[in-house]
């Protein structure tokens, strides 16, 4: 089966051929961070005008390196929620569009299940898992018992852990996107130099919260600026990852332990990050569970595993009418 997967929920536009849920023949991306650089973070109305300008020739330089052409394929998959309205319903209406012009049937996929789905392209992981959904707009914890099979553990409460490091890099003005600077920036330096607090919800033993560590680094960077011996900017970006990382890896771990569940899946923008998949395999080989981390190309949003969730519901019998209509707010 082939199947065409199209993305546009936030700042990227993707599109993927994947052939039989496995063979990927074609995933292109097209970013807009230097779009969106100058302002620190993702600007709506400008993401939609990319995506406007961008889709078509996206959709079309996919299908090219594939080697196929429309009519090859047996199903399209589009994004349709959660994201920007705006983002969604340019990748939607196109995807609509050539769906009812070649009678191809087309599936609407929730943006979260693809993320959780996405270590399926590279790895055999079987049912049950735990996964950790990490990016900038979700923070999430599931246990995946199988396709369209998800229980929610817990998520955040506020800032999601990959919205906590575009807004510290923009307060040290490291530029955007701020995840694979501090990640980079962080290597030179001491995570042990600042004792950033950790959140830790009592009562809910799997949910999060990272608006006090914005806060705390916040104070702290301005605390700083009438020092005279200043704490190196590596040392900050370093502790304060090292604290973010803490707050994702334990619930995490003590969810895959009380569940009795031997493996945990990352997933989403912030799973690329290098400390948390190396703390995370630390405490994890303690416990004796595995982790499963997707390729960083895999992790961020992509044209594969949306077609690889499209595929699984397609070859289900799914097929969605012309009444689907985008939802920002869409939950799993």
């Amino acid at each position: 089966m082939l199947v065409l997967g199209v993305e546009t929920s936030c700042d990227d536009t993707a599109a993927a051929v994947l052939q039989d849920g496995r063979t990927i023949l074609a995933n292109v991306v097209s970013s807009q961070d230097q779009v969106h650089g100058p302002y620190g973070g993702v600007v709506p109305e400008l993401a939609s005008r990319q995506h406007i300008r961008n889709v078509l020739p996206i959709v079309d330089s996919a299908l090219q390196k594939a080697g196929v052409r429309l009519r090859d394929l047996d199903g399209i998959a589009v994004t349709y929620g959660p994201g920007l309205v705006g983002s969604l319903l340019v990748g939607l209406s196109l995807v609509k569009g050539m769906s009812f012009r070649s009678g191809i049937p087309y599936v609407g996929v929730n943006h979260l299940e693809a993320h959780l789905l996405a270590i399926h392209l590279e790895h055999d992981v079987p049912f049950p898992y735990i996964a950790l959904l990490a990016s900038g707009g979700h923070t999430l914890l599931y246990c995946v018992k199988g396709v369209g099979h998800y229980v929610h553990l817990g998520g955040t409460r506020d800032d999601a852990a990959g919205e906590a490091f575009d807004k510290v890099a923009k307060m040290m003005a490291l530029g955007y996107p701020g995840g694979r600077i501090i990640d980079n920036l962080a290597k030179a330096g001491d995570p042990k130099a600042i004792r950033f607090p950790r959140a830790r919800l009592k009562k809910s033993a799997y949910e999060f919260s990272f608006s006090g560590i914005k806060t705390a680094v916040w104070h702290y960077l301005k605390a700083q600026g009438a020092e005279e011996g200043k704490t190196s900017q590596a040392d900050i970006a370093a502790s304060f990852q090292e604290a973010v990382v803490d707050m994702l890896v334990n619930p995490t771990i003590k969810a895959a332990v009380a569940s009795d569940v031997k493996r945990i899946v990352l997933s989403g923008g912030v799973a690329a990050n290098s400390r948390l998949r190396a703390s995370m395999t630390e405490r994890a080989d303690d416990e004796g569970v595995q982790v499963f981390s997707p390729a960083p190309k895999f992790c961020t949003d992509n044209g594969a595993m949306i077609a690889l969730t499209g595929y699984h519901w397609l070859k289900r019998g799914r097929r969605d009418d012309y009444r689907l209509n985008a939802d920002a707010d869409l939950t799993l």
